[in-house]
């Protein structure tokens, strides 16, 4: 499908009317850009006015009409809307727009309709911020203008005029960002599928087809690069429309990259060749090894293998990914807050050699727990439980085989600080703590970060 430029899309919106839902991070940047070409911009946000510190009077000032507050989304007349990640497409206000002619869009697909470079995206249950960021930093390394955005960074379309045919884009993309996504990346990468934002998404199965969209709409050029080891990814390789490549950390693969003897091996046609010892890899975890296979598989011919080795053995992480915070008295306290749902919990809880005390609990997003008990009782010495999902958490891990409670002791604390301190107070010389939650914050917090931020303020606040 042939890319329009960014000037063509902005002449095209003159004379229009446009709204755009949601005034936040991901949002504002757009609304000012319009605004800037000189399209009438109605920006709606279910927030009052007083809530945006002076951002509502500046978009005022630059020509924007607001629409805020309870009935923002009130008799949408407008022929084209940007609706905000996270918002459903099918909400009855959007659908009774649609059925009056209006087009219904958003920030990241029209960022795939004019951007210049390739486009290399990541999506996946668990790892893709990880994977994203190895990504973008190898290409980084290896000399390359890159631009990273989507579900990270910031939103990239208003950078799309200065951008030139041989950079790369990097993005991250989330369920929420693909479900009405009608174009695909270049390079796509799938890390991994498990339940996930079943309090959205209407049911698993509408969960999977977003994903899909991440490479449904390539075209025969175009690669796909999937967990061979999971089963929903791995099934995705029969509806490709382009080249598909595995990864694997349990097999060796015929056609692939995979892991021998310590050692991340990539294998094609042409030849196959040792990359990366996981020795070398700073990041702990095998759910790390199984990013930079990712990486590795996404990129190969791309970059030479030595700027992976390089950067392997200095890449720390991301912020909120099991990020090492302080060691005080000889105990470790990790900052695991990214962990969102039981399936990326479990992964950090195999990253230790030793069992942790874990802080977990949080918002509610209706992802059944019962995988998490086993593990637990197998990485944790002592659970701290707060937040709204405290109950389930607990009965998944007091119903799982083998459960003692002499040898595990659950505390239930809501109040987070009073359950991060309680969990220090319990740790001795030696010992690991870690928050991973296994849920979402929104019970307590804005997001994962500001989640994150407030444990790494009591952890800085200890003596």
């Amino acid at each position: 499908m042939k890319r329009s430029t960014i000037q063509e899309y902005l002449a095209g919106l003159k004379g229009k009317r446009v709204a755009v839902i949601g005034i936040g991070v991901s949002n504002t940047p757009l609304i000012k850009m319009l605004l800037r070409a000189g399209v009438k911009v109605t920006a709606c946000d279910k927030k009052a006015k007083e809530s945006f510190a002076g951002l509502a009077e500046e978009l005022e000032s630059l020509g924007a009409t607001l629409k805020l507050g309870p009935d923002y989304l009130k008799d949408l007349d407008f022929e084209v809307i940007f609706r905000t990640p996270g918002m459903r497409p099918d909400l009855p206000e959007l659908v009774e727009a649609l059925q009056r002619g209006a087009i219904l869009t958003s920030e990241m697909e029209v960022f795939f309709q004019v951007c210049p470079c390739k486009i290399i995206a990541v999506t996946g249950s668990d790892g893709k911020t990880t994977t994203t960021t190895i990504i973008a930093e190898l290409l980084k390394a290896a000399g390359q203008t890159v631009y990273v955005g989507g579900n990270i960074g910031r939103p990239l379309l208003p950078d799309v005029d200065g951008m030139e045919e041989g950079d790369v884009a990097v993005l991250e993309l989330s369920s929420f960002q693909l479900m009405t996504m009608d174009r695909s990346p270049d390079i796509a990468v799938v890390t991994n599928l498990a339940p996930n934002h079943l309090d959205v998404h209407k049911s698993m199965e509408e969960y999977v087809d977003a994903k899909k969209n991440i490479f449904l709409h390539q075209g025969s050029e175009g690669l796909l690069v999937l967990n061979q080891d999971n089963e929903i990814t791995r099934s995705f390789a029969p509806e490709a429309p382009g080249r598909v490549t595995f990864f694997s950390r349990r097999q060796e693969l015929e056609k692939g990259v995979f892991l021998k003897d310590g050692v991340i091996w990539v294998r094609n046609a042409m030849h196959e060749r040792p990359v990366l010892p996981v020795a070398d890899i700073l990041l702990p975890g095998d759910h790390n090894v199984e990013n930079y296979m990712a990486a590795i598989a996404a990129l190969d011919g791309l970059i030479p293998d030595q700027v992976i080795r390089e950067f392997a053995a200095k890449f720390a992480g991301v912020e909120h990914r099991i990020e090492l915070v302080r060691t005080l008295n000889g105990v470790k306290y990790y900052n695991d807050s990214i962990a969102s749902s039981p399936s990326r919990t479990i992964a950090g809880l195999r990253s230790f050699q030793q069992k942790v005390i874990l802080i977990a609990g949080g918002y509610d997003k209706h992802i059944p727990f019962d995988v998490l008990g086993p593990e637990v009782i197998e990485h944790v010495k002592e659970l701290f439980l707060t937040g709204d999902t405290s109950a389930k958490i607990r009965a998944a891990v007091e119903g799982a085989p083998g459960y003692d409670p002499a040898q595990l002791p659950i505390t239930v604390i809501d109040d987070f600080e009073e359950a991060v301190l309680a969990a220090h107070r319990a740790a001795k010389p030696g010992d690991v703590v870690i928050l991973s939650p296994a849920c979402a914050s929104f019970d307590k917090f804005k997001n994962f970060m500001e989640r994150g931020a407030a444990f790494k303020k009591i952890i800085y606040g200890l003596s």
